[in-house]
């Protein structure tokens, strides 16, 4: 009997993910002496994919905390399949199989990039040494770059000539790569020439920074966690150090380093990281109360789109200030009034009325710095600058917020800022279900969902390690970074790169986009992607907001299972979308945790199951690789069979 052919492209976390939850699957799912074939496709070692690869430099740290890191199911996680239990980051690195690097690392340490990659390749091997009989893995280290319909089968090529047929194929190839939208393509054009120089969005650690020169001003635009990156290769980078401990740095120059001049939408980076826990990750996810499952499917009999501004965002809202205030009343009853149930019936009153809720919730606080206002939160400097606010002024504004939130997030009397980090993340699962089974229009998906909430996500909850922010305020301090403020916009004006904030205004020869570009399927150049984009086999097609504003195109589209929609809105039953390139993949936002019944493993059990369910026809003759690849280019693994590699997010 002919095997069942499994193609996966990408050899990342998310794969690494899919392949141990393939062979947690096959001992229940894979009939006696059937067997299964998994084609793993990276040009990268699997495990770490491009991202996560060990090549980068060792100053890059991860944004969680090694305790928070796992790429193995537990006993939390409700799926269908077996749970594996594996160590998290910290566990693997407490071991005897943990690098020296690793050993170094505590439950809470933010470990460096270059020990996850090395944490994800042992997890690889130890996935590659435990699967069944049924199952072999083999892995291609070459470019997938193009895939087509054969018939009953699927046809994928490889950069280097070969051919893989496939009965079933998944698409994981992590962050695409995307070439500059109207913006970016118009500012390297005016860079080219005024023989200027233009670093556009991407991964800092992918990205040439050698024309950024020493002493000169840099523009640089974005205060997110690329931006964190962008400071510390053009600081520590390049030889300069910092002497301290905890948020008392100081940083001492290599005199290698330009002077970076940054601002962004808001004006501030991301919050740091919470230096604290107020739930056991034995609790799990923090339940939602108000924006539920239930409460969703009854508008509309569950089918009709609905209004994210008008429906759904007051609900998060709620959502977020109840998980806020719970919290508050739970733990520091001394800074408030009356009784936490009475505040809540007053919040949903209030989010019934379509009223604010910061006016409700005042009069039952002592301390205004308990308020959860949404609008504040969102943009801390707007009450404070202004178009003609000097630059002094902003500075201090910056520093002041910045040096506040290092305090604040480290601070557990204010742990109500950790209920709503908890919440946030069962929000964000909401939402990407709403993504998938259609419930929101085009534009309030790319507008809404991937735009405005992701980013809002991430300021709050994806930001940095502490100790980078302690460094930040340190490089300003040295003359390093200055802070222009909020509302940046970029431009070149006579032959010169210019950053306006409000009324201020400077000048460069250089500028950098720190920041990730904004997902935009139509901009998309894996030429396997771009190929199936064109020939309408994955949807992409421009949005146009209400107001006329283009949109792009937003990420790619899947259905509730995963399987890719094609441009007409037909699905593809026998192909599979996952990772952070696909609107509402659950678990596309970061690492798992443990404990905490993470979206992303459950969606990748799912799959495993389709993977090795699905009705499929079978040749009669064995499959083969035709065009055979460059020596090494597969491995499988099992003591008779090929090399076995995978890797999970």
């Amino acid at each position: 009997m002919s095997p069942r052919r499994i193609v996966v492209v990408g050899g990342g976390p998310r794969a690494l993910s899919l392949v141990e939850r393939l062979a947690a699957n096959a001992t229940d799912l894979v009939a006696p002496g059937e067997r299964v074939q998994v084609h793993v496709v990276d040009t990268h070692p699997p495990g770490g994919g491009r991202i996560w690869r060990a090549a980068q430099s060792p100053l890059l740290w991860m944004n969680s905390e090694a305790q928070d890191v796992t790429v193995f199911t537990d006993a939390s996680v409700t799926c269908e399949g077996p749970v594996v239990d594996g160590p998290s980051l910290a566990q693997w690195a407490a071991g005897d199989e943990a690098s020296e690097d690793a050993a170094r690392l505590g439950p809470r340490s933010f470990a460096p990039r270059v020990v996850q990659a090395q944490y994800l390749e042992w997890a690889w091997r130890r996935t590659a040494k435990t699967l069944p009989r049924s199952l072999t893995v083999h892995v291609h280290t070459d470019r997938a770059v193009a895939l087509e319909d054969d018939g009953p089968t699927q046809t994928v090529t490889l950069a280097g000539g070969a051919t893989l047929a496939a009965d079933v194929v998944v698409l994981a190839q992590g962050y695409l790569q995307q070439a500059p939208g109207p913006d970016e393509l118009q500012l390297l054009d005016r860079a080219e020439q005024h023989d200027l120089t233009y670093v556009p969005a991407g991964h800092t650690a992918d990205l040439d920074l050698d024309e950024l020169r020493p002493g000169e001003p840099v523009l640089v635009r974005g205060m997110g966690l690329a931006f964190v990156d962008l400071f510390v290769l053009l600081g520590e980078g390049r030889g300069g150090r910092f002497r301290g401990t905890g948020n008392e740095l100081t940083y001492h120059p290599s005199g290698s380093e330009p002077v970076l001049h940054v601002g962004s939408r808001r004006g501030v980076p991301y919050h740091a990281k919470l230096g604290y826990e107020v739930r056991s990750p034995a609790d799990g996810p923090a339940p939602l109360r108000h924006l539920t499952r239930e409460r969703l499917a009854g508008m509309g009999g569950g089918a009709t789109v609905l209004d994210y501004r008008r429906q759904v965002w007051p609900l998060v809202v709620l959502e977020l200030a109840v998980a806020h205030y719970r919290r508050l009343f739970h733990a520091h009853p001394e800074r408030t009034r009356g009784t936490f149930e009475t505040l809540e019936r007053a919040l949903v009153e209030a989010h019934r009325a379509g009223d604010g809720l910061p006016p409700v919730a005042r009069p039952h606080l002592t301390d205004p710095e308990d308020l959860f206002d949404i609008d504040r939160i969102d943009r801390p400097l707007r009450a404070d600058v202004h178009p003609h606010t000097l630059a002094s002024e902003v500075e201090r504004l910056v520093v002041e917020h910045v040096t506040g939130d290092l305090t604040r997030r480290a601070d557990p009397l204010r742990s109500s800022d950790r209920a709503v980090f908890d919440t946030l993340l069962g929000v964000y699962a909401v939402l990407a279900e709403l993504v998938v089974t259609g419930r929101l229009s085009e534009e309030d998906r790319v507008r809404h969902v991937e735009g405005h909430f992701h980013g809002l996500f991430s300021f709050l909850a994806s930001g940095p390690p502490p100790r980078r922010l302690a460094e930040l305020l340190a490089l300003h301090r040295a003359g390093v970074v200055h802070f222009l403020g909020p509302d940046l916009e970029l431009s070149v004006e006579n032959g010169r790169f210019v950053a306006r904030s409000g009324g201020r205004v400077v000048q460069a020869r250089a500028a950098v986009d720190a920041r990730l570009p904004r997902p935009d399927s139509s901009l998309v150049t894996d030429p396997l992607v771009a190929d199936l984009l064109r020939a309408g086999e994955l949807r992409s097609r421009p949005v146009t907001a209400a107001d006329g504003t283009s949109l792009g195109a937003g990420q790619l589209l899947a259905d509730a299972r995963a399987r890719a929609v094609r441009a007409d809105g037909s699905v593809h039953h026998r192909r599979f979308l996952l990772g952070p390139a696909v609107s509402g993949s659950a678990g596309a936002g970061g690492f798992s945790r443990p404990g905490f019944n993470a979206p992303g493993f459950r969606q990748n059990d799912a799959v495993a199951r389709d993977l090795l369910t699905v009705p499929i026809s079978r040749p009669a003759a064995a499959p083969r690789l035709h065009t055979a690849p460059p020596a090494s280019a597969t491995t499988s693994h099992h003591p008779e069979r090929d090399k076995d590699h995978r890797h999970a997010s």
